[in-house]
């Protein structure tokens, strides 16, 4: 497994990040932006970075999601 595809995955769409932690599946750009590769991020630090990238203005409205199916 490529361990470099490991963390955590932002969708703008939806809002919503997935924690990825096996090949079982990995997002894709553009619809999925990977936010870090710390599969153990705090969803307080998600909404940090999110906002330090610049993705939204607001983070405060990003939840977590289940893997689609």
């Amino acid at each position: 497994m490529d361990q470099s595809k490991i963390g955590i995955y932002f969708n703008l769409t939806g809002r919503t990040v997935v924690r990825v932690t096996s090949p079982y599946w990995i997002p894709e750009s553009p619809d999925w932006v990977m936010i870090t590769c710390d599969p153990n991020s705090t969803l307080l630090r998600i909404r940090e970075l999110i906002s330090e990238m610049g993705l939204m203005c607001d983070s405060s409205k990003v939840t977590w999601s289940s893997l689609p199916h």
